[in-house]
């Protein structure tokens, strides 16, 4: 960390927690009797809070989106390239909101969170969560901070998916949605990986049913594991031969099951890391609410009927290399939203990192993402 902060970035920042003690009825039929969230937030808040951006994240991400915890952080938030003063996200015009989802590990409640029923974390009888609750959740952070309606709602990935629902669920409590690195629905090989991330993790050893916090252990080979599937795929073929090619760590084969290769390091190294920081049960909830996310699901599988409750306008971001969710699905999304007379503005972005390429700063990239905020701020202002 340098002596000085760099002067677009937001700062340091401090996490907040709002209890919320109504009940939440999920999705799944069950509730919750009250709950927290952990929420960031940077610039200010205008007088008529007419210019508040709520940021979404994906499935690893959390409330940290930008600035530093403290002067001597190492790294910022996970999405500090796009959130600050003359970034993309206009700190100096916005009052960002970024928090971490209902499930999550990082302070909101979740599958680690004391179980006022029985004294206990919740672990595997933590309720499953959709994209519906996540955004259900949103929309009372929104009342309690006395939003009516968004400027936009913004996010990659899964991030996406709730900016998308946003739209479905609360039509007339947004102006814009920001819809990156997405997809309506997952494909077949979606499920599969995603299936294949919690099949590693149930069947760790130290899993326990999901009660391995009462033996205060974690799976940790299962986290590995699945961290390494999944960070697989947010790589492209062309990025992985680039970063690390067939390069050995030494000069010579060792005719071991070692990691030899130098991208068999780096990705064991990716899942240790990943197991220190990141709840197998979150992880777990996390990934079936991708699955289960299908705005046609109750429209007849017709996208279009879908989006013909949706008021807002919309902005589609895709890069040519994320052979996870690939430019394919985002053109039937915008197809979707032709058909049912939204406004929708679509970009494929030439991108050589895969799926990841939605948290790098490329050029045309960053010029898009600022010309349509630039256009939601002069609204704003208008």
């Amino acid at each position: 960390m340098p002596d000085s902060l760099p002067p677009d970035s937001v700062g340091v920042v401090t996490p907040e927690t709002l209890h919320f003690n109504a009940p939440i009825k999920l999705t799944c039929g069950q509730a919750l009797p009250a709950f927290d969230l952990v929420v960031e937030t940077y610039g200010t808040l205008n007088s008529d809070a007419s210019n508040a951006i709520l940021i979404c994240h994906a499935l690893s991400g959390d409330h940290h989106a930008a600035g530093y915890h403290s002067m001597t952080d190492r790294k910022p938030g996970w999405w500090d390239s796009c959130i600050g003063p003359g970034k993309p996200i206009d700190t100096s015009r916005f009052f960002v909101v970024s928090l971490n989802n209902l499930g999550g590990c990082n302070g909101s409640t979740g599958p680690c969170s004391i179980n006022p029923e029985t004294g206990k974390a919740y672990g595997p009888d933590f309720p499953v969560i959709t994209v519906q609750d996540w955004v259900q959740s949103q929309a009372l952070l929104a009342d309690r901070l006395g939003i009516d309606c968004w400027a936009a709602v913004v996010g990659g990935s899964l991030g996406g998916m709730q900016a998308l629902q946003w739209s479905l669920s609360y039509p007339d409590r947004l102006r814009h949605a920001v819809v990156i690195a997405s997809t309506p629905r997952l494909t077949a090989q979606n499920i599969a990986f995603n299936e294949v991330a919690r099949k590693a993790i149930i069947s760790d050893p130290e899993f326990h049913g999901g009660r391995y916090y009462d033996t205060h252990v974690i799976p940790q080979q299962g986290l590995m594991l699945a961290r390494m599937v999944g960070h697989i795929t947010y790589l492209s073929d062309a990025s992985m031969g680039e970063k690390f090619g067939r390069e050995l760590r030494e000069q010579a084969y060792k005719f071991g099951y070692d990691a030899e290769f130098q991208v068999e390091s780096y990705l064991r190294y990716q899942g240790e890391r990943f197991s220190e920081s990141f709840d197998a049960n979150t992880y777990l909830l996390m990934t079936r609410a991708l699955d289960y996310f299908d705005p046609a699901y109750e429209f007849d599988n017709d996208l279009a009927k879908a989006f013909g409750q949706a008021r807002c306008e919309f902005l589609v971001l895709s890069f040519s290399t994320d052979w996870r969710f690939t430019p394919k699905r985002s053109e039937e999304l915008v197809n979707a939203m032709i058909a049912a007379r939204c406004r929708v503005s679509y970009a494929e972005i030439d991108a050589p990192w895969g799926h990841d390429a939605f948290l790098i700063p490329t050029p045309r990239y960053t010029d898009i993402f600022t010309s349509y905020l630039d256009r939601v701020g002069r609204e704003v202002s208008a």
